[in-house]
């Protein structure tokens, strides 16, 4: 990555989840030079990291037709087959399943995988176990999205909090319809994202892989696996 691309990611503006954070730690900061000079490092501290963690850079999804896209930055730590969260209503055969897990330094904000429409949100309460754990997907809180795609499959997107994440922020609602790399919502603080593919359609991507939300292709729809 070069120079101005690093710059442009580290400094970007912060998505609005961010600001009630970011006035907490301006309103430490003027406490502090009021009253102690350590109180205000601690508020400019604490804004600094905020505008790091809620950072939302700009993101161009590749032009390419039938393909799905990453839903989140961060390490792929499971591509398995299982079966889709019941609360959704995708049946029970099981299918590809790629697990995205963000660490506190990831861009946190979900985008969509593919163009397509809304059809079910389910919230669903639950542990915050480390979601870099295979059974975070099953056991966490997470909300829980199944979307149509313009030929009728349909594919799953489900935020899960983690051991620190107690947020999780969904944007979109049922039949809205949607388009590929679109930000729909962000998970504060540490998290997992996973990405349910049509049955049929393998994994392009590995574990251990890094993710780019909204540009690395996860799958294509129509070709043969890599």
């Amino acid at each position: 990555m070069s120079l101005a691309a690093t710059a442009r990611l580290v400094f970007a503006p912060p998505h609005p989840a961010g600001r009630p954070f970011l006035l907490i730690g301006g309103l430490v900061f003027l406490a502090g030079l009021l009253f102690a000079a350590w109180l205000a490092w601690v508020g400019l501290l604490f804004a600094a990291f905020c505008l790091y963690f809620f950072r939302d850079p700009v993101r161009v999804p590749p032009d390419r037709p039938g393909v799905l896209l990453a839903p989140a930055d961060g390490r792929v730590v499971s591509v398995a087959s299982a079966l889709p969260p019941p609360e959704l209503g995708l049946g029970i055969v099981p299918r590809w399943r790629v697990g995205i897990f963000l660490s506190l330094f990831d861009v946190h904000v979900n985008r969509m995988p593919a163009d397509g429409t809304v059809t079910r949100i389910a919230y669903r309460h639950g542990r915050f176990l480390n979601a870099s754990l295979d059974k975070a997907s099953a056991a966490n809180e997470r909300n829980a999205l199944a979307i149509r795609l313009p030929d009728g499959r349909e594919i799953a997107v489900v935020q899960i909090a983690g051991l620190v994440a107690r947020r999780i922020v969904c944007a979109v609602r049922e039949g809205d319809a949607v388009r590929a790399g679109a930000r729909f919502g962000i998970i504060r603080f540490g998290s997992r994202t996973d990405l349910y593919l049509p049955e049929g359609v393998r994994p392009l991507v590995t574990e251990g892989q890094t993710m780019i939300g909204g540009e690395t292709v996860i799958a294509e729809l129509d070709g043969a696996p890599a």
